[in-house]
């Protein structure tokens, strides 16, 4: 996908992975800030979410500060880690998921408005791909930073 990237479609992934606009008007912030149209941003962002460049733009809150969240892992048959990892990834409260060299191969985040709605979550992802879910609560709170200087060739 690389070679296919525009240098907006760069700036995009690369420049507000952090410092996001806080504000009511977020893409047009951003628009002023790239010297394009809100509508062009909001374009730009669609087209990089439906080629899988982006799997969500979202604020990144503190944990147990409001609704629930869990670490969650999967041993998926290699033969079935796409499907999986597709079906995971259509549900909205995840907000990433990735593949690991171990039993469990498949672990991701799920983020919910509350307990319930998170345990609902893990429980229909388990009825859908046939497969248990391995729920991980955090027990302490580090602070990781999820941004990534991206480089293109």
């Amino acid at each position: 996908m690389n070679n296919t990237l525009s240098e907006l479609d760069k700036r995009l992934l690369n420049d507000f992975q952090r410092d996001f606009p806080l504000s009511n008007t977020p893409f047009a912030d951003l628009a002023l800030e790239l010297g394009i149209s809100q509508q062009e941003v909001i374009e730009k962002l669609r087209s990089l979410a439906e080629r899988g460049a982006v799997s969500r733009i979202g604020a990144v809150l503190r944990p147990k500060q409001m609704g629930a969240s869990t670490l969650a892992a999967m041993a998926v048959p290699k033969s079935q880690l796409d499907q999986v990892a597709r079906l995971v990834n259509g549900y909205p409260h995840v907000n990433h998921n990735y593949e690991r060299e171990h039993r469990y191969n498949l672990w991701f985040v799920v983020t919910a408005g509350d307990e319930d709605e998170l345990q609902y979550t893990l429980q229909d992802i388990e009825q859908h791909s046939g497969i248990p879910v391995l729920s991980l609560p955090m027990l302490d709170d580090y602070h990781i930073d999820l941004g990534f200087e991206l480089q293109w060739d």
